[in-house]
């Protein structure tokens, strides 16, 4: 099995046999490119135009959400001209079906989720589908198979989609009171390619008030904002360059050093780079008068799986168990029913993170290990001195996260031998003195809070204005260097842009 990505660094989104050639291969055939948000357009260009207009119009509470509409669908646009008609007419028939679906028409709940289902399928898992299938059924005769490209941000799109016509029917939500409302709702810019995955009753209030940006609110998402790119372009991309150099050898030239040494750097870069992501949303957000939801709580300071997912991306976390787990029968049925929903949703959530053996694996590993902590594990963790208990759910982790990152089967089965023989040596790939300084800055931000001293010293630095106004120097400072960084390195999307 062949394993596809994107020639961008990014986890790879289908393993495939050897003879079937996708026309989209090692990024021979370019993805659209978003609009970053760190990127001179979007930086001097569409934020303080798009902010420029919403400042000026605070008082016109009519004209706020149209500009927000009208913003969010340039800046989807940019990226993905040619999917922003099928986003559009399935938002229509989603807002057309929720006012069946609120008088009880269980049809109408079902003819739109079937419908949104329908967009990952043919966007995301048809040529997974086709490839496997051909290959089991005339392995010898094809030799091609097409490929469409993937829209960016899909998947959160769709849940977003689905979430709101299934509160409409549990009469968490009202309908929207206009297309336009619901649209927004869907395309709104700061969430929309990576998340967080929003609930409609969770910001339905903010945009029936229309809010209007405050200075207070304005200044915190922009701090946060800055400190977002700066995860992103000075921890995740250097940690994500040499990561993927790892994970580049063949996997007869992986040793002991060379595994670890990859799966600690991706460890951290798909930690920073993601929850970078989730804080220029909140940041963005901040300053257009919308409060978003955190999606990230310190995950690698966890002392067990369950903890993990009640910090790593929550709002997908809290998804599946509303709409997925509890359906399913939550902890109301039999134990071993309960087991078994809870290997079901994670089998769900790695297939959701992209159409691959690999991911589906991912997902089975995550959802055994949940078994276990039900079973005895849990116990025994609390047994333990904090520290190990944590020491011990990282490791966990880590696996995991070879079995996510892997390109091929071939290369997880290497990795894991790797990581399990000291002797075994390999190619050994360098590192350079900016891979230290993002490591240990990595893992400072990603395990500091398991450190009290640490916790208190940082506490303790922003204790005086004096003090506060050296971190915003060092942040802005920071926050130019970043920029320049981002302008001169090659382009490196987010890691879950393709999800």
């Amino acid at each position: 099995m062949r394993h596809e990505g994107n020639g961008a660094g990014e986890p790879h989104a289908t393993d495939q046999p050897d003879h079937l050639s996708p026309w989209w291969r090692n990024g021979s055939l370019v993805a659209p490119k978003a609009m970053l948000f760190y990127e001179p357009l979007f930086l001097f260009l569409f934020l303080p135009v798009t902010f420029g207009l919403c400042w000026l119009t605070r008082q016109l509470a009519w004209i706020r959400l149209p500009l927000l509409l009208v913003a969010s669908l340039v800046f989807y646009a940019w990226g993905e001209p040619g999917f922003v008609p099928v986003v559009i007419a399935s938002a229509l028939l989603d807002y057309s079906l929720a006012k069946f679906i609120a008088r009880g028409a269980g049809w109408a709940m079902a003819v739109g989720v079937v419908a949104n289902l329908a967009i990952l399928v043919v966007y995301k898992y048809s040529y997974f589908l086709v490839a496997n299938v051909l290959s089991v059924a005339a392995p010898a005769e094809v030799t091609y198979v097409p490929r469409i490209a993937l829209p960016i941000g899909v998947s959160f799109v769709v849940f977003e989609k689905i979430t709101y016509l299934v509160d409409v029917a549990r009469r968490r939500s009202p309908p929207a009171s206009s297309f336009a409302q619901y649209l927004t709702y869907v395309l709104f810019f700061p969430k929309l390619l990576a998340g967080p995955i929003i609930k409609y009753y969770e910001i339905e209030a903010q945009f029936r008030r229309h809010p209007a940006p405050r200075e207070t609110m304005v200044l915190d998402g922009f701090r946060r904002f800055m400190l977002g790119v700066i995860k992103k372009v000075m921890l995740a991309d250097v940690l994500g360059t040499a990561a993927d150099a790892t994970f580049d050898l063949p996997p007869i030239g992986v040793g002991f050093a060379d595994a670890w040494w990859g799966v600690i750097l991706f460890t951290l870069q798909i930690y920073l780079d993601f929850s970078a992501y989730s804080d220029m949303a909140i940041g963005l957000a901040s300053m257009f008068g919308f409060r978003l939801r955190e999606n990230f709580d310190m995950p690698y300071i966890s002392c067990s799986i369950t903890e993990f997912w009640r910090r790593w991306h929550i709002s997908l976390s809290t998804w599946i168990r509303d709409y997925l787990y509890i359906p399913l029968g939550g902890n109301r049925v039999a134990p071993w029913r309960v087991y078994l929903n809870l290997w079901l949703c994670f089998l769900a959530s790695g297939l959701w993170h992209g159409a691959a053996w690999t991911f589906l694996l991912w997902g089975a590993y995550n959802g055994l290990f949940l078994m276990l902590d039900r079973l005895f594990l849990l116990r025994l963790l609390d047994r333990m001195p904090r520290v190990l208990a944590n020491a011990i759910t990282l490791v966990i982790i880590m696996v995991g996260w070879v079995v996510f990152r892997a390109g091929s089967m071939a290369q997880l089965r290497a990795f894991l031998v790797a990581m399990m023989h000291p002797a075994l040596r390999g190619g050994t790939v360098g590192w350079n003195p900016d891979t230290v300084v993002a490591l240990v800055a990595g893992l400072a931000i990603a395990l500091g809070p398991r450190l009290p001293k640490i916790s208190r010293a940082v506490a303790g630095s922003m204790a005086t204005a004096r003090s506060r106004f050296a971190w915003e120097t060092v942040t802005l400072l920071l926050f130019a260097v970043s920029l320049c960084k981002a302008a001169a390195d090659p382009f490196k999307p987010f890691l879950y842009f393709r999800f």
